[in-house]
């Protein structure tokens, strides 16, 4: 059940000011205004001094502007306090958003270092994507990270955010663009800081798992002075330091440690059969010739003459193998490697942050504030070995080391170069290491008056949000210094430990980028009574924002000189301007209802009218009904409708997602699954998303310590704006049949064995497009329980239920596809899936000075098909037996003990049954499981105890 805590502080949204984009007239106008009213509560603060009673039981709710005395509003709202962060064991931000039952599809774990948005943790409540659910810092909006999720969605970043400085998070379970504007169509996690701190404080936690890696180190302090109504002045300063270390692949059971699942019914991945473009550390080669009329260089193109044979020997790490060459009558030996030993299951992460406010208390009616932070979150992701072969940018999936030199002798990397032979060449470089390093400083200050004058309380304030992202990425082959290596001889193929650093740097030079966001804001709002209805007063807030928006993310490749990654940039800026209304009206005292509506005005776009309206009839006391309906919108991002465009990459295996006809053509090899690119380009005609919201539900509290909560929801996206449909340009591919206007398909090489076949699809290109509509609906339950047994404690009980009806995407020409219950969108964010049910179930006891809670985790099983990737809702995305997700559920202890008024422990069993996460070989974002939602399986039963003194 939700539950909102009375405070004092106002959580008010936000009006945003254009710093930077030349509306002085609009600024000056709010500043005078502020300035005005401050003039003004200095002379009539005596008179309009509201009685402290009132003072101390109106709060405002996350979704409203307005001040009330009843906790539950119209829409649903989940509360996380303090406390009960810490009773959960969770020590970040993106950890407690993740326990939202409402939380699913399309969300950014840490986890998912290969992502484009590596190194950031994002939410997505209801499936909607990161760039549906807006999150807000005391009700205003934060810059976001970066870099886009997919190359496409703007989204904050959860791991910048101090877990020390907060007071409580309310997530909002509704949409509410009527009052913070674009973005808020599934839904708001807001954060609400500390507005005040006395004393200090210090804690420190370790923590170390039952299995190698993934240790935790953590400190925080925070110091505090002044009584706002004694000394007239409040001031705090907070500093947290948190680190986790790597865990490996290889340090994980099987088949989280392996790239072969042929032992289970499933694919053997290991690099280094050929056929398959990809080697192991350990080179093999084949003699080949120059290929009759071929282009220039006549190194990627050659025909094989003979069998592979590993070139020296398979060292360590490998293992000899041999199957039927492609020439036939012959046998291929090479070396088979497991890759799953270089990548991390979890990556090295640090976090520090600091961060102060300071309250001024101006009269009996004004305060004055500052607050400031600086936060820095560093990840290192580590992955394989530099592939030889690959296909992007410069294809060298049949690249071959030419039998001389350019001095014109022979080339001792090529055992065939006496008899004038290329010698086709499969390798991982194992001297040259990928590793990809992301340090992401997040500067915010907010500066704002907050007060009464003339019967209105107000609240405005300026928002300076400055990101920036430091990328430097190791291990990655320069295309042209690949090539030259080849050629010149360069690169020692037959003992790779004589390289030197030089060489090493030819072929891989570090590459490096930094990239920025930017939110300035200046915002006025009021709010008042205005006069008695028959259930009340009626209450009115009125506000305006101007906001400036910026980011500029350059590529990484800029020349598409580096192999095995696409090109991504974006770069854009505008200026948003937006006025908004919300009345309540308490018709009865047994009903009332809130009416919104928001402007927004986009430099870039245009405007947009988003009205909301809702009521909340309680007939008796233990009963309530409420219900809302809303419109949304999304302006189409930088990235989405600018000149940028973007290429992705998922897990592609032709024995499930393509016809069987494909790979009875075809060699083994060549149907193994493999990298396949997702090519999406900016479209300039595309339009905005709108939305239309609907909740109904009932509250139930038959006594004091009972309550339920049952609220449905139905939201509907029209004009989302995806990439284009890639299997409706696959079907028509394998039929040799005509492609839709819009998209194309890049073909593969040709399979050695079988070259006059079909060759398998490299990639799929597409315009984004606005899909007709996307639908959703479901129901979110919510039971709380609460005992007191006297001397004996008490006991509180909170579970927490959504169910997913339908997850529907309808495109233009009015075919869908349903993705609730299966591992669609696969093609979106980490390829997670949509399950149809999860759930949080909390118990607490309490005992004097001790609190002991199990927390349980439930995620259900899935389908393994994903009709976005294939086409097919029935192809599975990897080997069918069987063609499923299980369910994950995970348990939590926590126990908390004040030794003192003082001193307080605590001490934390995540993962109390060492439970493994589910296999899910089709995952891109995990070996072999799923880390949106079992990451914690892989981390596997993990300690932690803390400590926390008072002075």
């Amino acid at each position: 059940m939700p539950q909102h805590p009375n405070h004092n502080e106002q959580s008010v949204p936000r009006s945003k000011n254009l710093i930077r984009g030349g509306s002085c007239e609009l600024l000056s106008a709010l500043v005078a205004i502020t300035l005005a009213a401050t003039s003004a509560n200095a002379q009539t603060a005596p008179a309009t001094a509201a009685p402290a009673d009132k003072e101390l039981t109106e709060i405002v709710v996350t979704g409203s502007l307005l001040h009330r005395t009843d906790i539950e509003t119209e829409s649903p709202v989940t509360t996380f306090t303090a406390e009960q962060i810490m009773q959960s064991g969770l020590t970040t931000i993106a950890d407690v958003i993740r326990t939202v039952s409402a939380f699913n599809s399309g969300t950014i774990p840490t986890a998912f270092g290969l992502g484009f948005a590596a190194g950031a943790s994002g939410v997505a409540l209801r499936g909607l994507t990161v760039n549906s659910t807006l999150v807000l810092i005391d009700g205003r909006r934060a810059a976001p990270y970066a870099l886009a999720d997919d190359g496409q969605r703007s989204f904050v970043d959860l791991n910048t955010i101090p877990l020390d400085s907060v007071d409580r998070v309310e997530v909002l379970k509704d949409g509410a663009s009527s009052i913070y504007g674009a973005d808020a169509i599934a839904g708001v996690v807001n954060i609400i800081l500390k507005k005040q701190f006395q004393g200090a404080t210090v804690s420190a936690e370790v923590g170390k798992g039952q299995h190698p890696g993934g240790g935790e180190t953590r400190f925080t302090a925070t110091v505090g002075t002044g009584d706002l109504d004694s000394d007239r002045y409040n001031a705090y300063f907070s500093v947290e330091w948190q680190g986790d270390s790597r865990i490996l692949a290889s340090d994980r059971p099987f088949p989280f440690n392996t790239t072969d699942l042929s032992s289970i019914g499933g694919p053997d991945n290991r690099v280094g059969a050929p056929g398959t473009f990809t080697g192991s550390t350990s080179a093999v080669v084949a003699p080949s010739v120059l290929t009759p009329g071929s282009p220039s260089p006549g190194v990627l193109n050659t025909t094989q003459v003979g069998a592979y044979q590993p070139l020296t020997s398979c060292g360590p790490g490998t293992s000899a193998a041999s199957a039927p060459s492609a020439i036939g009558g012959a046998t291929d030996n090479y070396c088979l490697q497991n890759r799953a030993g270089y990548f991390d299951d979890q990556p090295a992460q640090q976090r520090i942050g600091v961060s102060g406010r300071f309250t001024v208390k101006v009269n009996d009616t004004t305060q004055a504030y500052i607050n400031a932070s600086y936060y820095q979150n560093n990840v290192i992701v580590d992955t394989g070995s530099a592939q030889l072969q690959n296909s992007v940018a410069l294809n060298t999936e049949n690249i071959a080391l030419p039998p001389t030199l350019a001095n014109g002798s022979l080339n001792p990397n090529n055992p065939f170069a006496a008899l004038g032979e290329y010698a086709l060449t499969q390798y991982a470089f194992g001297d040259i290491q990928q590793q990809l390093t992301l340090k992401n400083h997040n500067f915010r200050m907010v500066t704002g008056l907050i007060g009464k004058v003339a019967g209105w309380d107000y609240d405005t304030a300026l928002v300076i949000n400055h990101t920036w992202l430091d990328t430097i990425q190791l291990g990655l082959l320069s295309a042209s210094g690949e090539l030259n290596a080849v050629t010149n001889g360069t690169y020692n193929f037959v003992n790779p430990s004589l390289n030197t650093a030089a060489v090493r740097a030819a072929i891989s030079p570090t590459l490096a980028k930094t990239s920025t966001t930017d939110l300035d804001s200046l915002d006025f709002k009021a709010t008042r009574d205005l006069f008695a209805l028959p259930g009340g007063p009626l209450g009115v807030a009125l506000g305006a924002e101007i906001r400036y928006e910026a980011q500029n993310d350059p590529a990484l490749n800029p020349n598409a000189n580096v192999q095995g990654i696409g090109v991504s940039q974006t770069i854009g800026s505008r200026n948003a301007y937006a006025a908004y209304a919300e009345f309540g009206l308490p018709v009865l005292n047994s009903l009332n209802f809130d009416i919104s509506g928001r402007y927004d005005h986009y430099s870039d776009f245009g405007g947009d009218f988003t009205p909301k309206a809702g009521f909340k009839f309680k007939p008796i006391k233990q009963l309530a009904i409420r219900g809302t309906y809303s419109q949304g919108f999304r302006a189409p991002a930088f990235a989405e409708n600018g000149s940028s465009s973007v290429e992705g990459f998922i897990n592609q295996n032709p024995q499930t997602a393509y016809p069987a006809s494909f790979c009875a053509a075809h060699s083994a090899a060549y149907c193994l699954p493999y990298t396949f690119g997702i090519i999406t380009a900016a479209n300039p005609n595309i339009k905005p998303e709108k939305s239309d919201s609907y909740t109904f539900g009932v509250i139930f509290e038959p006594i004091s310590q009972l309550s339920a909560s049952v609220d449905f929801y139905d939201i509907k996206k029209k004009n989302t704006i995806v990439p284009g449909n890639s299997g409706a340009a696959l079907a028509p591919y394998f039929a040799g049949q005509p492609i839709p206007s819009g998209l194309s398909v890049q073909p593969d090489l040709p399979d050695p064995s079988f070259p006059g076949a079909l060759p398998r699809p490299l990639a799929v290109s597409s315009e984004y497009v606005n899909a007709n509509e996307l639908t959703t609906d479901g129901i979110d339950i919510d039971l709380r329980a609460k005992f007191d047994f006297d001397q004996w404690g008490k006991f509180v009980s909170d579970l927490s239920v959504t169910k997913i009806f339908s997850f529907k995407l309808v495109f233009d020409d009015g075919s869908s596809q349903q993705y609730v219950g299966t591992q669609a969108p696969y093609i979106l964010s980490s390829g997670a899936g949509t399950p149809r049910y999860r759930g949080t179930w909390t118990n607490t006891y309490y005992y004097g000075p001790a609190s002991l809670t199990l927390t349980t985790y439930y995620v259900s099983g899935f389908a393994q098909t994903g009709i976005d990737a294939t086409g097919d809702p029935n192809a599975c995305l990897s080997f069918s037996n069987p063609c499923h997700v299980a369910s994950f559920t995970d348990f939590d202890l926590t126990g908390i003990y004040h030794i003192t008024d003082h001193l307080t422990a605590s001490f934390s069993v995540l993962n109390l049954f060492d439970k493994l996460p589910p296999i899910d070989p089709a995952d891109y974002a995990g070996f072999n499981y799923n880390p949106t939602y079992a990451q914690s399986g892989i981390v596997g039963r993990f300690f932690k105890l803390g400590a926390a003194y008072k002075f």
